[in-house]
């Protein structure tokens, strides 16, 4: 299992994880593809390639470095998205033989492409066509959390864990490793002080989680959720863009 990230000039990161199984490798959400480094305008849009201001290198690109590690792109049989914003899922057509799995109201809201979502979910990102394996919020309990379901193709160590705020379909990936469960939440937060108890967080950071959520109440929640978790120190919880994380 292998963490791996793009840093943005804004001090951010865009976090990936790879877990080895059995019967292949699992992509836990893309990072940016190596297209959207060959024409980030076209494919990200202005606004995030000037304001997120990415590090363009195809050599951090989530394809690239399991390719460094021996692997080629069929060996990830499976991606699993948090969700499917530009800096999360744009690497997508780095692995087209994968099946992608994601929750069923994120894939609705992406392909609807209302006028206010346009920034956030680029269709070109999916125009290859990827094999969707659409999952409902519906599931058992786990950890405090509700609707939690294993993915059938992977088994019950990795699990889609419903944590609607940032978007209305936002989903944490939780993966039982050999130390124990790691959570990625995904953009649930931003910054690792969040989960404490009081949380703090960078002014620029919470007015910049405040503009682009989906859902107020739902973000509130979920957020306090993740901190009673945090607080019971069993689950390893982690963000996608906080750089000092899963260090």
């Amino acid at each position: 299992m292998c963490p791996w990230w793009y840093r943005s000039a804004a001090g951010l990161c865009a976090r990936c994880l790879v877990i080895e199984t059995d019967g292949g490798l699992v992509l836990c959400d893309t990072g940016l593809g190596i297209e959207d480094v060959a024409a980030p305008l076209g494919r990200l849009g202005p606004v995030f390639v000037g304001g997120m201001r990415p590090v363009l290198d195809a050599r951090a690109t989530a394809r690239r470095q399991i390719e460094r590690l021996g692997h080629s792109a069929r060996d990830v049989r499976h991606v699993v998205l948090t969700h499917l914003d530009v800096d999360h899922a744009g690497g997508l057509a780095d692995f087209p033989d994968a099946e992608v799995h994601v929750l069923a109201r994120e894939h609705a809201d992406a392909l609807a492409q209302r006028p206010r979502d346009r920034i956030r979910y680029r269709l070109a990102h999916w125009a290859h066509g990827p094999r969707w394996v659409l999952h409902e919020p519906e599931g058992e309990p786990w950890n405090g959390f509700t609707g939690v379901r294993a993915i059938a193709a992977l088994g019950p160590d990795l699990l889609l864990v419903p944590l609607a705020g940032h978007t209305f379909g936002h989903a944490g990936i939780a993966v039982r490793s050999p130390e124990g469960w790691l959570l990625h939440a995904g953009d649930a937060y931003f910054f690792r002080d969040e989960l404490s108890r009081p949380p703090r967080c960078p002014s620029a950071l919470t007015a910049f989680q405040r503009a682009v959520r989906m859902d107020r109440a739902a973000w509130s929640h979920n957020r306090s959720r993740l901190r009673d978790l945090a607080a019971q120190g069993e689950v390893r919880i982690f963000c996608a863009h906080d750089p000092a994380e899963l260090l």
